[in-house]
């Protein structure tokens, strides 16, 4: 039997860019963009941290995953229901954690964020965890913006960040909220 775990990845091709989905067991561990503003450091950190390596090919978690963002992307999905494998210190996966919360078609800034988190004064450490976050979009980092509400520092570039905020908004403004 091999020391390693196994987590089964595929390309999933989004409107916005590439993700590379995984799936560990029945959990969802990876939704990360191909091309990346950091590469190789998520990858680096769930082989570590999970004792994995990768093998191509889809399973039942990366399936499902699609169909989701499919929908998503079709402004038919506002919430993912995927189990989800975070790989991340204690901080990290608070930081995740409260990001899910964030509401679609919203946005808030990194520092109200931390404030929200209790710690205002560690708003470049929320700012990291954020930058660390392996699930994209369905842990929804892209709803995190400047202090002024300017788009800032995104994995999957400023491009995608805003496509993804304009998908949301203007699926909200379509339903006559604010």
């Amino acid at each position: 039997m091999s020391p390693y775990n196994i987590i089964r990845i595929q390309t999933y091709h989004s409107p916005c860019g590439d993700l590379l989905l995984g799936s560990l067991g029945d959990n969802l561990c990876l939704c990360n963009w191909t091309t990346e503003k950091h590469p190789g450091r998520v990858d680096k950190r769930l082989r570590t941290l999970l004792k994995a390596n990768y093998t191509t090919g889809n399973s039942d978690i990366t399936d499902e995953t699609a169909r989701q963002l499919d929908e998503y992307f079709a402004c038919k999905r506002q919430r993912f229901d995927i189990p989800l494998l975070l790989a991340g210190t204690e901080f990290q996966k608070r930081v995740w954690h409260k990001l899910a919360e964030i509401p679609y078609g919203k946005t808030i800034s990194y520092g109200e964020f931390a404030r929200q988190l209790g710690i205002p004064e560690a708003v470049r450490a929320v700012a990291n965890a954020n930058g660390a976050n392996a699930i994209s979009i369905i842990i929804p980092c892209h709803r995190i913006t400047g202090s002024n509400g300017s788009l800032v520092g995104y994995g999957g570039g400023l491009e995608a960040k805003k496509f993804l905020l304009d998908l949301e908004q203007s699926l909200m403004k379509f339903h006559g909220f604010p």
